[in-house]
């Protein structure tokens, strides 16, 4: 299927992407291999998880492969980029003593395996989240990830650890990323502006803050039937031919119930008038056809005893009525008798004669519009049918879509609240601190407010496509933030000025974080490629988020740790 093709196109882009930038970054064929090695055990488990619990490939369900080799790949770099710079530092403290690399290797795991620990976790609660909602599709995609992504910290602890103790100690040349003259320049000027230029980084975050408020309130929320498929599909195209030349086939069915057992045998001509006044009014519309129901059966049926004078095409009257009420009268499981006319007549009715239906076929008008076309409908039966002798039910697909559209939107609002708790709690449970978790939290929701700011500025609907973006984009954005404040707390146990520590943990954790940055973000990017919307937005949007929460997190997050600080000694 195509859904499956392009799983297996982006699996392998990501993981060639992987494997070039492990590359430039590392040059090291080893480290290279390991990493992928590590990505491809957690995707092995991701596709084994779906059939253990015997869920199919889904739209959804084809992301998973890809975003665990994207977000396994920062656990790597951070577990060798720890190693690199343990090693680098005890050789040069004590050259020649032969057991630098198993200190090097507990180091690592040392620093690096709570933080990791903690990343995964915040990482798999913005995808776990998702099986909180009722959508059967969320829940398969949410379980999947949310398990694997977990699952990626145990596989990572246990092979990067292992595989290096048996290869051999890195060379001068797989260390030299260290010190790279242009990252190294980049963060210096992080330094300055931290430490110099406090005001202008919330004067200017301010600005941008208020400039996508403005756009938040822009903000629309309408989804459409065929939104996400690509506008090449067959289905797609399709559908837009009937809809220019027949108004479209979405169906729209309407129930009139009488109440009553063979309530559509008494008085007949007034309930026959009643629904073709409902018919009239719902085919004046732009966007519907005119429906088909038992009294447009009734109106051929009369102009075919008329010899098919089309002047005779309308309501019965008292007379017509005799005789054409054997189409209403007739028991429908008589097998004898029975013409095709009088099957499709019967076919609007039920067999106690007590309800009708009246179908109709409209336009793919979105959410908004189709909401207000049955608010209409549904005032105007109002005002047709008394609701003492009649019940009128508007069901069909276009209504099981607004409702649904309504419902898991409002279930991937519910998770995105829930992310935020879950991960506020895992950040006070990790730092024990107040102001470290309002730190934590401020750096990760401006970029929420941006995204969302953009949305509304360029004109991106509310869908479920596009909202399940946020809590995707918060699990793995608060990752480069705790890999930050962790280093952070470790430097304050020396005792060193505020100031110092936080230039300290920005050159420490800086290359890395830069590096994760641009995986991440390539690997986001790639989705941009799909055929499908709901991929494309999800693309995009993460990478536009991780992008912000990359400068928030380098930029704005030291500052505030500054001005929140005690100016002698940061204690947590």
């Amino acid at each position: 299927t195509r859904v499956a093709n392009e799983m297996q196109w982006f699996l392998f882009g990501s993981v060639v992407l992987s494997a070039v930038i492990l590359l430039i970054f590392f040059r090291s064929l080893s480290a290279t291999f390991l990493s992928l090695f590590v990505v491809v055990c957690g995707v092995l488990c991701a596709l084994g998880t779906m059939h253990m619990f015997g869920y199919k490939i889904t739209l959804l369900n084809a992301l998973i492969p890809p975003l665990i080799v994207v977000i396994g790949i920062p656990n790597c770099i951070y577990f060798l980029n720890k190693y690199h710079s343990s090693f680098r530092d005890l050789e040069s403290k004590s050259p020649g003593t032969p057991d630098i690399k198993r200190r090097a290797l507990v180091e690592m795991i040392g620093r690096m395996g709570i933080v990791t620990l903690f990343c995964n976790i915040a990482a798999a609660i913005g995808f776990a989240v998702f099986a909180l909602t009722k959508s059967a599709i969320l829940k398969e995609f949410g379980v999947v990830a949310g398990i694997n992504i977990f699952a990626l910290f145990f596989i990572s602890l246990i092979i990067i650890p292992v595989a290096l103790s048996f290869l051999p100690v890195p060379k001068k040349r797989h260390t030299r990323y260290l010190d790279n003259r242009w990252l190294l320049s980049i963060l210096d000027k992080l330094e300055i502006w931290s430490l110099n230029h406090r005001k202008a980084i919330y004067a200017v975050t301010g600005l941008i803050i208020a400039f996508s408020i403005v756009g938040i309130f822009k903000l629309k929320s309408e989804g459409f039937i065929v939104d996400d498929l690509p506008k090449t599909d067959k289905i797609y195209t399709d559908l837009k031919f009937f809809e220019k030349h027949f108004k479209g086939v979405m169906p729209l069915e309407i129930i009139v119930d009488t109440k009553r057992k063979n309530g559509l045998r008494s008085n007949p001509l007034k309930t026959f008038g009643k629904i073709d006044s409902l018919a009239a009014f719902i085919g004046s519309h732009s966007e519907m056809n005119r429906p088909l129901s038992i009294v447009e059966g009734m109106k051929f049926a009369r102009q075919a005893y008329y010899d098919g004078d089309s002047t005779n095409y309308g309501l019965p009257n008292n007379f017509d009525i005799a005789f054409l009420a054997q189409y209403l009268g007739a028991k429908s499981d008589s097998g004898t008798g029975q013409n095709n006319f009088t099957k499709l007549v019967r076919s609007f009715m039920d067999t106690t004669r007590q309800r009708t239906r009246v179908s109709a076929n409209m336009a793919d008008v979105g959410s908004r519009r189709l909401h207000e076309l049955l608010d209409e409908i549904g005032q105007e039966s109002k005002t047709i049918f008394d609701t003492a002798s009649y019940k009128v039910t508007l069901t069909g697909s276009s209504v099981t879509f607004l409702e649904g559209t309504a419902f898991i939107i409002n279930g991937l609002k519910e998770s995105i609240m829930w992310a935020f708790l879950l991960i506020a709690l895992c950040m006070l449970y990790l730092f024990r601190s107040l102001r470290i978790l309002l730190c934590s939290l401020v750096p990760n929701i401006i970029p929420l407010v941006i995204t969302a700011g953009v949305m509304g500025w360029v004109g991106v609907r509310i869908k479920p496509s596009t909202v399940l973006v946020f809590s995707v984009a918060l699990g793995i954005a608060i990752d480069i933030t705790i890999r930050f404040l962790v280093n952070y707390k470790q430097e304050l146990k020396g005792g060193k000025d505020g100031q110092q520590v936080v230039v300290d943990t920005i050159h420490k954790t800086g290359i890395s974080i830069i590096y994760t940055s641009l995986v991440l973000i390539a690997g986001f990017v790639i989705f941009c490629f799909s055929g499908f919307g709901g991929t494309q937005a999800l693309g995009w949007l993460t990478s536009l988020t991780l992008v912000m929460a990359t400068f928030t997190n380098l930029v704005f997050l030291p500052a505030l740790l500054l001005s929140t600080g005690k100016k002698k000694s940061l204690t947590l």
